[in-house]
């Protein structure tokens, strides 16, 4: 698995994530909005944490520099 998310890319799908996550928690978020930006909060999170975009790998785009 070739990375292909930089660190940029890493802290902000973080933030972004922390952010979906609190709201949550808040329950501001509710309903079916609430699962789907969940679901979105925790790919955010995996993608960040391993450094690897599978739909960047499919348009072979990276935002890593070499």
């Amino acid at each position: 698995m070739v990375k292909n998310v930089g660190k940029t890319d890493r802290l902000i799908r973080l933030v972004v994530a922390v952010v979906i996550g609190i709201l949550l928690l808040l329950g501001v978020l509710q309903g079916a909005a609430a699962i789907i930006l969940g679901i979105l909060a925790l790919i955010l999170l995996v993608t960040a944490l391993l450094g690897f975009c599978p739909l960047y790998l499919l348009f072979k785009f990276s935002t890593k520099k070499d």
